[in-house]
């Protein structure tokens, strides 16, 4: 089915109802909050009434989007959040494909398989046979670009607003790192048409995602490029690893480390980044790169994980340490192709 048909059968279903849960991951980003938000506004012009829920709370940095005190935090207000989802007639999940990444939200989800689910997403692996409609795609900067796309099918004229273009230039700015990176001709194009269709400022927006820090949050940045990372030149590979200790001397809070993994790619040679940091029970590990190596790939072949070409994330059940010494134990496979 085109993307015409899918959008025009995504707005079907969403006007057929009227309570709607809107869901999206776990460590929620500038992308989860900003396509779930334009979506959220976009719906109640449609007369319904929706509400967000997320799995866990968000980094302080996007506190000031529209609409943002409206979210639900599921692990701050779990019982509110599974009554409203018990009520739903009709879920709404953005920018995952993968129940589990909403972390321990899944439990109670998993009570609701027989709600209608529509999915809107542009990571690798959606099975499309799980939902009423899925809109899903890859070549797409952002989960927000797609909710641009699905709002401009129903007329821009009627229903964008400074609140709906605001949250999707939050998600596109965020998810192309400022337009350096997943970007496609119509990612320009549809940024364009959205400022030039509204009052929103652009400069303002950047300002208020990047130029927000703490203290302590840009403290830490330069511990962890000064102390915590190490460049493999014979892999052009660098990685950088944040320990709890490291992080609560930093008095560590959501979204502080958010963006780290993406400086080491500013050296040269450097083609690959990984970024690991020692969570509760387990190791997340943080994939950026450049040009054509895929740690989509790499990820999915040894770190339980996956995303984009150039953007993957993965994790280990292990120490710091052993997951330092598995990575750099995968280089030699890709040594020819980490130095193209």
């Amino acid at each position: 089915m085109c993307n015409e048909l899918i959008i025009k059968s995504l707005i079907e279903i969403i006007s057929g109802f009227r309570k709607i849960v809107i869901v999206s991951h776990v460590n929620p980003d500038g992308d989860a909050l900003g396509s779930s938000l334009a979506l959220y506004y976009y719906i109640k012009k449609l007369g319904a009434d929706p509400v967000v829920i997320i799995p866990n709370d968000y980094p302080s940095f996007y506190a000031w989007m529209p609409g943002i005190k409206d979210v639900i935090v599921y692990d701050k207000d779990t019982v509110r959040a599974t009554r409203i989802m018990s009520e739903a007639e009709l879920f709404c999940f953005l920018d995952f494909n993968v129940v589990s990444r909403t972390g321990l939200m899944h439990n109670d989800l998993c009570h609701f398989n027989k709600i209608p689910k529509i999915l809107i997403d542009h990571h690798i692996g959606a099975d499309s046979t799980q939902y009423v409609a899925c809109y899903s795609k890859t070549d797409v900067s952002s989960t927000s670009e797609m909710v641009a796309e699905v709002i401009k099918y129903h007329g821009f004229d009627k229903y964008l607003d400074d609140n709906i273009a605001t949250n999707i230039l939050v998600g596109m700015i965020t998810d192309t790192g400022s337009f350096s990176h997943s970007i496609f001709k119509n990612t320009f194009s549809i940024c364009g048409e959205i400022i030039s269709r509204t009052k929103v400022n652009y400069k303002e927006i950047h300002q208020n995602i990047y130029d927000n820090s703490t203290e302590n949050r840009l403290r830490l940045l330069g511990f962890l490029i000064n102390d915590r990372m190490t460049i493999l030149n014979e892999y052009n590979t660098a990685y950088i690893y944040a320990s709890k200790s490291d992080l609560e001397k930093f008095n560590y809070q959501i979204g502080d480390t958010e963006g780290v993994v993406n400086y080491p790619l500013s050296i040269s040679n450097v083609k690959m980044s990984v970024f690991i940091t020692e969570k509760q029970g387990c190791i997340r590990l943080s994939f950026r790169s450049k040009g054509d190596f895929s740690v989509n790939d790499l990820t999915r072949k040894h770190f339980d994980g996956g995303g984009h070409l150039n953007a993957a994330g993965g994790t280990l059940e292990c120490s710091l340490e052993e997951a330092i010494e598995k990575l750099i134990s995968i280089l030699p496979e890709y040594k020819e192709e980490l130095n193209k």
